[in-house]
């Protein structure tokens, strides 16, 4: 489990080694699709070299596509070309490093699809089973005289189901010599590949090696300081976030409060104006009360007055007369 650990670690902090793995992944990705891929020839003078040569060529190129868009020194290698000049000037040995380096490991899983595809012989022998001489095999097609039928029977040679190919004892023979063919050439494209990348790897260093090695240095510079980008981008990110969170918080407590103020407030001036409205209607009913009480003390007063007003002038009137 350490070394494990001691691996994914390696892996994770050299982004080449990690290029390096995805490459070969792919390249056992390709080797796994061939195996599992239906060849089916068609057997027809005018598509046999175009569905061989197709199956051969054209999924390479998918492969060679993507192993470039996999690879994280393309990016980085348009964004040192296109970067504007500032105190670190652009140096093109760099870019053309860089360019060879994601050229090479973009060119593993083509090369691995095409070396599968010529040592196993069938595409070969589609596309060109309509090419070989005739006159190599003597029994093979002595009775065909015609140009077209010839050609018609010659495209046959992948089919070994048909009518024209069951009872035929030379078309093994056809078919093995087109995939020693391929093999063949297979092999001899592994030898000129294997050669030159030992040329190309033992050879560098010893014709320039200062400039190998600032090339490298600077690859390595640019490398590291995309990863430092990374991670400083992330922790701001990280920082930025942290305090819109914190800011979002305080104000959904402030808000809460203002609601909670709010509403003791608008209970507060209810109850206040209840009371004020209790007081009022006291005030109003001992106002209603004093006046009647008012007017009857008056009232009796009155009645007293009449009462007693005889007595009152006739004592006054004695009052004169003396």
């Amino acid at each position: 489990m350490d070394r494990f650990q001691m691996v994914f670690q390696y892996f994770q902090s050299n982004s080449e080694s990690v290029t390096n793995g995805i490459c070969g992944l792919l390249a056992l990705a390709s080797v796994k699709i061939y195996t599992i891929f239906d060849f089916n020839c068609p057997c027809l003078v005018k598509y046999n070299m175009a569905y061989g040569l197709g199956i051969m060529f054209i999924p390479p190129v998918a492969l060679f596509l993507c192993g470039i868009i996999i690879n994280r020194q393309f990016v980085m290698m348009l964004a040192e070309w296109r970067r504007p000049t500032g105190d670190r000037r652009k140096n093109p040995s760099i870019i053309r490093y860089m360019c060879s380096s994601v050229m090479q490991r973009a060119m593993i899983a083509p090369t691995v699809w095409i070396l599968v595809a010529l040592l196993d012989g069938k595409c070969f022998v589609c596309a060109f089973s309509s090419s070989i001489d005739p006159e190599k095999f003597p029994d093979f097609a002595a009775n065909i005289t015609s140009y077209d039928a010839l050609q018609h029977f010659l495209a046959k040679i992948p089919c070994k189901h048909d009518e024209l190919m069951r009872n035929n004892t030379s078309r093994k023979a056809v078919s093995r010599y087109l995939k020693c063919c391929s093999q063949v050439f297979g092999w001899s494209l592994l030898l000129i590949l294997i050669v030159m990348a030992f040329l190309a790897r033992s050879l560098q260093p010893c014709f320039n090696r200062a400039a190998f090695l600032q090339t490298r240095y600077w690859s390595n510079y640019i490398d590291l300081e995309q990863k430092i980008f990374e991670e400083t981008c992330c922790e701001q990110t990280r920082d930025f976030a942290h305090k819109c969170k914190i800011c979002t918080l305080t104000w959904r407590r402030i808000g809460v409060s203002e609601e909670n103020h709010g509403a003791k407030r608008a209970e507060s001036d209810y109850s206040g104006s209840r009371s004020s409205q209790c007081h009022v209607m006291q005030f109003s009913n001992s106002s209603k009360t004093g006046a009647l009480g008012f007017t009857s003390a008056v009232e009796k007063g009155s009645k007293r007055n009449q009462q007693s007003s005889p007595v009152a002038v006739g004592k006054a009137e004695r009052h004169i007369a003396l």
